[in-house]
This record gives C-alpha cells, sequence and structure tokens, in this order.
C-alpha cells in the first residue's frame, strides 16, 4: 500500500468542496494558503498565553534587521511574527517604529 498523500488529507479538512479551475493568480493565493503554517513552538514559552512569545518573535525580526540591513534575508522572521501576533499589535508597533516610541529594539530604518 502506498504512503497516503497528507497534504491533501490536510487541504480536505480545510476545504470541503472541491476546487475548481483557478486562473494563474487564483492558483497562486491558493498555494501560498496552502503553504502557510504557523510559528513552531518555542519551549521558552510553555503556556497558552503567547504574548510574550509575539513580542520576542517580533523583536528577533527587529535584531535580524538591525544587524544585516537586509529586508529580504528577514523576512521569514518577519513572517513568524505576525503569524503569531495579532495584527493590530504588530501593526500598532509598526506605527511606534516610525514614530520614533517602540518600547523595544530600536532600528535604524
Amino acid at each position: 500500500m502506498g504512503k497516503p498523500d497528507i497534504d491533501n488529507y490536510k487541504l480536505n479538512k480545510i476545504f470541503t468542496a472541491p476546487v475548481g479551475d483557478l486562473s494563474a493568480e487564483q492558483q497562486e493565493l491558493f498555494n501560498e494558503v496552502k503553504a502557510t503554517r504557523t510559528t513552531p513552538r518555542d519551549a521558552r514559552f510553555p503556556t497558552q498565553n503567547q504574548a510574550n512569545h509575539c513580542w520576542n518573535r517580533y523583536n528577533e525580526w527587529l535584531v535580524c534587521l538591525k544587524s544585516t540591513k537586509d529586508d529580504e534575508g528577514c523576512k521569514n522572521m518577519r513572517n513568524l511574527a505576525l503569524q503569531i501576533c495579532p495584527s493590530i499589535w504588530t501593526d500598532k508597533w509598526d506605527e511606534d517604529r516610525d514614530e520614533g516610541t517602540y518600547a523595544g529594539i530600536k532600528v535604524d530604518k
């Protein structure tokens, strides 16, 4: 017996109706949704409340930006922060950074 197609199984739990023919743009978005994963578990934050994990991920992204000055190279770290943090928090922190009032890591733009 062959190996089960786990990716198809997981998608079938999300998308209950069959996906019809998609345009190139729709297929690209669909593939992006399929590839989206949450941030991996971090043993430093074992509790259900992940606020500290969120804050830490956001600041780890800023440390990467500060040390490498490479937005593209730190994109994965930014995505990890966006996956675990509520968007209202990251939007606020981004605004605070623009205004120079952010309480975390300071990065020159």
